[in-house]
């Protein structure tokens, strides 16, 4: 009896990330002519140049890009308009388009583990944006001292708002 359920358990896979959850489409929804549509997807392998194909998927909600070899990230990421969560942690980012600021439905921007000194003001029409990963990045002391305060994400987004208004 406890082999069979070890077993069961060992088949069993819960994927760490609760958002990565896959599904595989079953060979009879193929058959029928049933098409997939990828809400998410994750781009992993030290990888240093993306595709242009990539900012034709407007429909992605998630795109994880974290843990590769990124040196920047080209304005045409604005497409993406769908988008909710971003992850580009863990890079050698040294600056974030101003473009970033155009995915208003963004509520996740993981941009920690990078080279950011400054951030685009741009990034304060990001309204919906509750959660912004910045640490272990060389910023300035403009942008780090609100950072850190309590509620600091959002603080930091008015004072983007703000500056970008002013320009």
């Amino acid at each position: 009896m406890m082999s069979r359920l070890g077993h069961r358990e060992k088949d069993k896979y819960e994927h760490p990330n609760p958002r990565r959850t896959h599904t595989i489409m079953s060979p009879e929804d193929v058959a029928a002519g049933k098409r997939s549509l990828w809400p998410e997807l994750e781009i992993t392998g030290s990888v240093r140049c993306l595709s242009p194909a990539l900012w034709r998927m407007a429909h992605l909600t998630c795109l994880y890009m974290n843990d590769n070899n990124l040196t920047k990230l080209p304005p045409d990421i604005n497409r993406l308009t769908c988008l909710t969560h971003l992850d580009v942690s863990s890079n050698k980012l040294r600056a974030i388009p101003p473009e970033l600021g155009d995915l208003v439905r963004l509520r996740d921007l993981n941009l920690n583990n990078n080279y950011l000194r400054v951030l685009p003001y741009e990034l304060g029409k990001l309204f919906k944006l509750q959660s912004l990963g910045l640490k272990q990045n060389p910023l300035t002391q403009e942008f780090l001292v609100i950072y850190i305060e309590p509620n600091g994400t959002q603080k930091l987004l008015s004072y983007l708002l703000d500056n970008l208004q002013g320009m």
